[in-house]
């Protein structure tokens, strides 16, 4: 079972940075640990900064598998594509071998099939995934209310968002579950009020899916911070 190694985290300084630093402490401890790194990544303002530190880190990239906790069912060369966002801030910055980063297929037409065939993919446990929250909670793309929420065999499913492009796939709680880390990054103020549920409100994930993370180590900037009640680490 992964350890609850729930800590909060108020960056002092640049939050990329920081986030950076202990992605890439984690994904040395996971090669020291059993020889390679798997690591979900997510989509996202936040991350994009984070990635692009993380990219001048001198890791054994080889050892890395990179997955995807969502995706929205766009072109790989789309921006709205996570991957495609991935791919400019670190996975083409770094000597990562192309056959470690396992894309989300969430344009395909026949996307139950896609999901089934990416689950058939992910490791039993990932070292680590990287979350986000969005201002209603959400996460990955398990929205508020989501039947995904309720999944607890499948590990990734096709779903509708509220926002265009509604169609994606996503990873389900299972997986984060069983994860050996969980991350979660989130700056601004306009986040601080689901920040604060997740953290501190009513355990009630299908009301705000960010609590799925509870668990894992949140790092915040200030802003996004402002909300708790409690007195995070910096």
């Amino acid at each position: 079972m992964p350890p609850n190694d729930r800590r909060i985290i108020v960056a002092p300084e640049a939050l990329a940075a920081v986030a950076a630093d202990r992605i890439a402490l984690l994904i040395e401890q996971a090669v020291t640990r059993h020889g390679r790194a798997t690591v979900a990544l997510s989509g996202g303002t936040t991350p994009r900064a984070v990635y692009r530190q993380l990219a001048r880190h001198p890791l054994p990239w080889d050892k890395v598998e990179i997955y995807f906790g969502d995706e929205r069912a766009v072109p790989p060369e789309d921006p709205q594509s996570n991957y495609h966002m991935a791919r400019e801030t670190l996975l083409e910055a770094v000597p990562l071998p192309p056959i470690h980063v396992h894309r989300l297929p969430a344009a395909r037409p026949d996307r139950d099939a896609a999901a089934a065939e990416y689950a058939a993919q992910l490791p039993e446990q990932l070292d680590l995934i990287i979350l986000g929250i969005g201002e209603d909670g959400h996460t990955a793309s398990l929205f508020p209310g989501s039947t995904a929420l309720g999944e607890t065999r499948r590990q990734v499913v096709a779903v509708t968002g509220p926002k265009a492009p509604h169609q994606r796939l996503t990873i389900t709680p299972p997986v984060i579950a069983s994860a050996f880390t969980v991350m979660v990054l989130a700056s601004g103020s306009a986040k601080a009020k689901a920040v604060a549920q997740a953290l501190e409100g009513p355990d009630r994930p299908v009301d705000c899916p960010a609590q799925l993370a509870r668990h894992g180590i949140w790092i915040l900037d200030y802003a996004a911070a402002s909300g708790l009640g409690r007195k995070p680490s910096t």
